[in-house]
């Protein structure tokens, strides 16, 4: 039998011993005063963009010391914020009808969702009980995201298509491979696409701020899964880790066919699954950047979202030196303004 996303197969499930971490209470659940409510989650938000280990000494893929302090980093960043707090503002007429023409809300719930199942069930396999927990709350924030999502297409009147349900995976590494290395890809864009949205004004300050929280926890995630991966590999036999890096090869061959349309992607999805960021690119902005221009803001967001944690946990880097190649072949003489 084939298990869905709606056949009851929560985190809980497919991680044993996961338990959802607490949540900041509403006023009306805890008593608390707005005051005291926005000090808490200014304060929680300050603690997810700064994080430095006690250790001493580098942290080299493979050793206890480099999963016991990624697994320390991802605890100690959660950040409690509940999505039932979050304010939506009023918008005026015109900014409510450019946030409902986005073309991205369709495939952004229906990524979040996939993400969270594809995640979890690659975190049950781990026998390690603190990495295994770190990809757990990993799937379980993945499924807050949808929970954010689901409550601001509600907020303002959003139509979305039915959604398809997502079949467990088979192979739950490559399932993991796949999401990990796509949200490296699509958090890269976002976090310059977000810039973007919030310089152009079209969109009320308000909106962009309550998204904020989503998009480093987005930096968070791949954060986790390149020191995952890092970490993962080093412990890998010789002949195990010629199958690994096989199979990250053909992960990055879909998800490239996956996202110039050439294929179909796995378990029936459409090839546009996924590709949320690039879809969106041209509504965020009354004037679209340049490709030079978006690039080189993408690479500064993605400097500026990672600076406040340890330098010495690995970051994701493969999109990073492709935006910065392309740069620098933009800047050849006789290449013109794109």
């Amino acid at each position: 039998m084939v298990a869905h996303l709606n056949d009851g197969f929560d985190i809980e499930s497919l991680v044993p011993g996961f338990r959802p971490p607490p949540q900041v209470a509403a006023p009306a659940d805890a008593h608390l005063d707005e005051a005291h409510l926005d000090e808490t989650l200014a304060a929680a938000d300050r603690d997810m963009r700064h994080w430095t280990s006690g250790v001493q000494g580098p942290l080299l893929p493979g050793t206890d010391a480099h999963r016991r302090e990624t697994c320390r980093m991802f605890r100690d960043t959660f950040n409690p914020y509940r999505p039932a707090v979050l304010a939506w503002p009023d918008l005026e007429p015109a900014a409510l009808a450019r946030i409902v023409a986005l073309p991205i809300w369709d495939i952004a719930v229906q990524t979040e969702g996939k993400a969270r199942l594809r995640m979890a069930a690659y975190a049950g396999t781990v026998p390690e009980p603190d990495m295994r927990a770190a990809l757990a709350l990993n799937a379980w924030e993945e499924h807050r995201h949808k929970e954010v999502l689901a409550r601001m297409v509600a907020a303002y009147g959003i139509r979305l298509a039915p959604e398809a349900p997502c079949p467990r995976p088979r192979d739950t590494e490559w399932a993991y491979l796949v999401t990990g290395y796509s949200e490296c890809i699509d958090s890269f864009f976002a976090f310059g696409l977000f810039e973007v949205a919030r310089r152009s004004g079209l969109f009320p300050d308000e909106l962009v701020d309550t998204f904020e929280p989503v998009m480093q926890e987005e930096c968070r995630h791949i954060l986790l899964f390149a020191n995952w991966i890092a970490w993962h590999r080093a412990r890998l036999s010789p002949w195990r880790r010629l199958r690994f890096e096989a199979k990250v090869a053909a992960v990055w061959a879909f998800l490239v066919r996956e996202r110039i349309g050439l294929a179909l992607a796995v378990e029936g999805a459409p090839a546009q699954d996924n590709n949320f960021t690039l879809n969106g690119a041209q509504a965020v902005a009354a004037e679209a950047p340049t490709v030079r221009d978006l690039l080189a803001l993408c690479l500064r967001e993605n400097d500026r979202r990672f600076a406040g944690y340890d330098a010495r946990l690995l970051r994701p880097e493969t999109v990073p030196r492709l935006a910065r190649l392309v740069l620098h072949a933009l800047r050849l003489p006789g290449r013109g303004r794109n």
